[in-house]
Order: structure tokens, then C-alpha cells, then sequence
């Protein structure tokens, strides 16, 4: 098993870029079931949870091209046969977004079988949301040993109202209702840019969508998709994570290839921690040469402060002077970071929901476990400015959303390698004559 280890104290400087976003590339994907012809998807990540899916619609007899060499970041998507319309738990069970392939199973095929997702580490995020927004659809759905399975002749538009709002469920039903009969409208939607990015793919296949990004969505059903070329949209938390290392180390860096008009949260929150940015239409550099001080931070849904981010403010916010007060109201169990960052120096105390940070706290290097994907970013972030050589171990969960974070980081600046796991030398007993 892999770990990173990082020797703190350097300031990051110079120019980081951001890879396109997982989040959006993940639904992307998934919609390519939709259609007999090919999907072309541009700047999509090398993590691990691409590969998750490519395994995914490969086990059900798409064809998925991964590019190489200069088209590294280009995947090739053909479902033109689909000999099961089946996600097996054995993948589903390490990436909830597998779940995504729900909608469009049942909307192209007339059913699907998919594994229930269970728990993850930060909260058990179940899907009773997607099936509650396909059975308004006309899908018939019964849940048994573990799976859901989904039937329908033909979806029939529908008027959907979300009890809560949901990023996935808002995908998964809106890849379902492009196939639909009549007229869907969906409300209380998720409004974060990946599902405007979904929904301007599925344009480009053929669907009729507006309102995408808000929180109503109208969706003019239509008999059949097409092929179509798009470019998935950058990763909004992984610039987040690098303009957050900025300005933790001190440095002077410009994170490239971003959307700034997705970072207005963050970016806002920054400024009242006393960090100054600038931002061009597709990068922000960050300036961390002067003193940081404490801000309060509550997670909500987009546009508010991505829940993804709140591990790495928690870094940030260590070294910070005074008191901020973090509530997380979008997971119920997402401080696991919190204990970990504790071992490496840090004033923490967890309040049910709130995270009561004491600033500024020197930290100092520990061997520390990552136990989520945005915990192991705030883990890193941490690292670089502790004294000493920590250790993170279960980076597999970093690879899972970071395209080679360590060669990134690396490359302004900071010390940081990867290795694999050390295996105690085993003893050899010399050899007695007779």
C-alpha cells in the first residue's frame, strides 16, 4: 500500500495545473449508456475512480477507449451493445457514483440492477432519492439482497420535487428523463456546475434541457440520443485543495486551468481569513504573505462552501489566529481528519456537527490515515507546513479524486515523494554444516 511522505516547511511558488473534474467526468460517463454511438470525453482525469467506471461499463459490453500520449486525458465511450445492464457490488461498493448508472440503465434498456452503495466513511448517503425521482418517472423498483432492480417500458415525464437536495439524484433522474415520454420538471435540483456541465453534454447528444445549474430543470423527453464530443469542465476542490496550500505555506502560486466564477465561496471565505487572491479568467493566484486569522465556515449546498473543501479550511484554519468554529451540515460524520491533524499538534475539539479549531498551533510530523479522499488532501496540506517528516498512509483514497498529486506538488516547491509499502526484512537463520 502506498504512502506519501512529506518534509514541511517549503512555500509553494510558481504555477500548479488543475486536472478536469471528477465529479463531472463520473455522471459524463454514465450518460454515455444513453446511446447506441460514441461518446467523446475530453480532459478527463487520470484517478482511480475513471478507471472504477471504465470496469464498470466494460463488465456491461461498452467499449471504453482510455487515450495515451497526447490523448491521455481523452476517453472514447461506445455502447452500441449492452449485454448486461448490471452494476455488481464488487465495484459499486468502492465509488458511490457507480449508482449513477441507474437512470440511464432503465431509460435505454427498460432495466437495471444495481448494488446498493451501503455506508462510506463520511456518511451513508443512501439513493432512496434517485428511486423515489424514477418511480415518479414510471419506473417499477423493488430492492432485494442488496440490489436495486428497476423495470419500465418506457418512462413517462413527470413533475419531480426533491425532498433534499441531491447532486447525484439530481443526475441520475435527469439522464433517465432525457429518454422519457412527455415533459419532465424537476425542482429543488442541485445547482453545483457539474450538473450544468452534464446537462450541456446531454444537449450536445440530442436532449432538450433548460434551467440546468438552477433549481428547476424542464426536460422535453425524446425518442433516441446521439454520439457527441465534449470537454469536461475543471475540478473545482482540486483547485480549491492547491489555492488552500498557497496560502497555508506562505506561497506565491498561480493555480491554472481553473474556473474562478466556480470558487466564489471559497475564494470569499479566503478573503476574510486575510489571504489575497487575484484571478483571470482561468486561473487564481494565491498570495500567502500575510498573517491569517480565524473565520467561522458552515457547509451548504452550491453555491454555498462545498462540503468537500471543509477538511482542507480545517488545515488552514489550524494555523490561523483564533478561534473558528466549522459546521458541516451536509455529512453527518466528516471530521475523521480531525483526530489525525490532532496527532500532528493541532487544537481540535469536535462538537457533534462543529469542529472547534484553535489557532495557530505549530505542527509537527506524524505518521498519520487517511480515511476518506478529502481527508487525505487536508492531510497533505498539513504535512507541508509541520516540522519534520510525516507519513500518510491509505493514499489510495488521494488517488482516488487527485490526478499524481505528488508530481504536482512537487513541481512548486514542496517535498514531497511516494512510496510503497515497507516490508520488515525477514531474518535468514545461517546455515550449519552437519
Amino acid at each position: 500500500m502506498d504512502k506519501l511522505v512529506i518534509r514541511g516547511g517549503n512555500p509553494l511558488l510558481g504555477t500548479i495545473r488543475v486536472s478536469g473534474a471528477k465529479n463531472a467526468a463520473l455522471p459524463a460517463m454514465a450518460a454515455a449508456l444513453l446511446t447506441e454511438e460514441p461518446i467523446i470525453l475530453e480532459n478527463v482525469p487520470q484517478v482511480r475512480d475513471i478507471e472504477t467506471t471504465r470496469k464498470l461499463l466494460a463488465e456491461m459490453g461498452a467499449d471504453v477507449e482510455l487515450g495515451y500520449g497526447r490523448a491521455q486525458h481523452r476517453t472514447t465511450i461506445c455502447c452500441r451493445t449492452l449485454v448486461s445492464p448490471e452494476a455488481s457490488y464488487e465495484l459499486v461498493k468502492t465509488m458511490r457514483a457507480s449508482t449513477l448508472v441507474l437512470g440511464p440503465l432503465v431509460a435505454r434498456c427498460g432495466r437495471a440492477r444495481v448494488s446498493l452503495p451501503g455506508g462510506c466513511a463520511i456518511g451513508a448517503r443512501p439513493i432512496d432519492l434517485h428511486i423515489k425521482g424514477l418511480e415518479r418517472l414510471g419506473a417499477s423498483i423493488n430492492q432485494e439482497h442488496g440490489y436495486v432492480e428497476a423495470k419500465a417500458e418506457r418512462l413517462r415525464g413527470a413533475e419531480i420535487v426533491f425532498d433534499k437536495i441531491t447532486v447525484t439524484g439530481t443526475e441520475d433522474v435527469l439522464m433517465a428523463a432525457t429518454l422519457a415520454e412527455g415533459d419532465t420538471v424537476m425542482h429543488n435540483c442541485a445547482r453545483e456546475p457539474e450538473v450544468a456541465d452534464l446537462a450541456d453534454l446531454l444537449n450536445k447528444m440530442g436532449a432538450h434541457i433548460e434551467g440546468a445549474g438552477t433549481s428547476t430543470i424542464h426536460i422535453k423527453g425524446v425518442d433516441k440520443l446521439h454520439g457527441a464530443k465534449h470537454r469536461i469542465i475543471p475540478d473545482r476542490i482540486e483547485a480549491g485543495t492547491f489555492i488552500v496550500a498557497g496560502a497555508l505555506t506562505g506561497g506565491d502560486l498561480n493555480v491554472a486551468g481553473c474556473e474562478p466564477r466556480h470558487l466564489g465561496a471559497l475564494l470569499q471565505k479566503l478573503l476574510e481569513v486575510g489571504v489575497r487572491t487575484a484571478h483571470t479568467t482561468d486561473a487564481v493566484r494565491v498570495m500567502g504573505d500575510g498573517p491569517l486569522k480565524a473565520a467561522d465556515m458552515v457547509t451548504e449546498e452550491y453555491p454555498g462552501f462545498p462540503t468537500d473543501m471543509q477538511a482542507q479550511y480545517m488545515a488552514l484554519a489550524t494555523q490561523a489566529e483564533g478561534t473558528s468554529i466549522i459546521t458541516e451540515n451536509i455529512f453527518e460524520n466528516r471530521f475523521m481528519h480531525a483526530q489525525e491533524m490532532v496527532r500532528m499538534g493541532a487544537n481540535i475539539r469536535i462538537e457533534g456537527s462543529r469542529a472547534i479549531v484553535r489557532g495557530r498551533t505549530p505542527l509537527s510530523a506524524a505518521a498519520v490515515l487517511a480515511s476518506d479522499l478529502r481527508a487525505s488532501a487536508s492531510l497533505v496540506l498539513a504535512a507541508l507546513v509541520a516540522e519534520g517528516e510525516s507519513i500518510i498512509d491509505r493514499v489510495y483514497h488521494i488517488d482516488r479524486g487527485y490526478e499524481h498529486i505528488e508530481e504536482k506538488l512537487k513541481g512548486v516547491g514542496a517535498q514531497i515523494r511516494r512510496i510503497g509499502e515497507m516490508l520488515p526484512k525477514r531474518s535468514v537463520a545461517p546455515m550449519v554444516r552437519a
